[in-house]
């Protein structure tokens, strides 16, 4: 006769926090991605969840400030082709800093991952610069960048902040400057001295980022090249082939080689 006075109990405290997280972030009603909705926000860290379409698509933490995080995911959205600001909302949650090392963030991708959600947490969607390794590695068809491509056409209104009443020109050098810090996706380029010298015409106040990188290559010197890939820019002393390119600009003109 067995004894039924003793039995195994598994407890998974990680499990718990995981279902008390997404049931508080259930309880909100997610709002528009917008800078006036981030920017109301504490900086504070914590968790958050964006949604495209109502569709909840990317869970990610911020370990110092929710807002500064999420205007990230706010001005790369800003700069792709095939979506708009207008179909993303988001939600998050303030979280206390000792909560830091569960990383929670992994318990709600968890949560939602065996419902078929949060696409954009495996797809590239959260990548910074990658690297100089990818830039020659071909973009899968189910990644974000080959999803939704830097948009060519992003305007860069702020360039005006370059003009003054006396000068229409600057160096080159100024021009990269302003256009990498202008632009909602990575601009990577190799610096050189001998651009402080070459005088470049600053394109209209409304310029597109196509515009402003026409007006750099036609000025660059020989053998330099602009490379847009599909999810930023590179800019290196020599012109070469990449599988994933959508356009090349030399100082000879544009070469479009991408197709949807």
């Amino acid at each position: 006769m067995s004894l039924e006075n003793h039995a195994e109990f598994k407890l998974s405290i990680t499990k718990a926090l995981g279902d008390q997280l997404a049931a508080a972030l259930e309880k909100l009603t997610p709002a528009p991605l917008t800078m006036e909705n981030i920017r109301s926000l504490r900086s504070l860290p914590g968790v958050y969840q964006l949604y495209k379409d109502e569709d909840l698509v990317y869970v990610g933490k911020a370990d110092r400030s929710l807002p500064q995080r999420i205007e990230k995911h706010f001005r790369k959205i800003s700069g792709r082709t095939n979506i708009s600001l207008d179909q993303m909302t988001f939600t998050c949650l303030y979280v206390d800093e000792d909560f830091g090392a569960v990383a929670p963030e992994r318990l709600l991708i968890n949560e939602h991952r065996g419902q078929g959600q949060v696409p954009w947490n495996y797809n590239g969607f959260g990548n910074n610069d990658p690297g100089k390794r990818r830039d020659t590695t071909e973009v899968d068809e189910g990644h974000f960048d080959h999803e939704h491509p830097i948009n060519l056409e992003y305007k860069l209104t702020e360039l005006l902040t370059l003009r003054t009443p006396a000068d229409e020109a600057v160096s080159l050098s100024v021009l990269l400057q302003e256009t990498k810090a202008l632009l909602p996706y990575v601009f990577r380029y190799q610096a050189s001295s001998e651009f402080d010298d070459i005088v470049v015409e600053i394109p209209d106040v409304d310029a597109t980022a196509d515009e402003a990188l026409k007006a750099i290559a036609v000025r660059l010197p020989d053998k330099w090249q602009i490379t847009a890939l599909p999810g930023y820019l590179i800019m290196y002393p020599k012109v070469e082939d990449y599988p994933s390119a959508r356009r090349y600009y030399r100082s000879t003109g544009v070469v479009d080689v991408w197709q949807q």
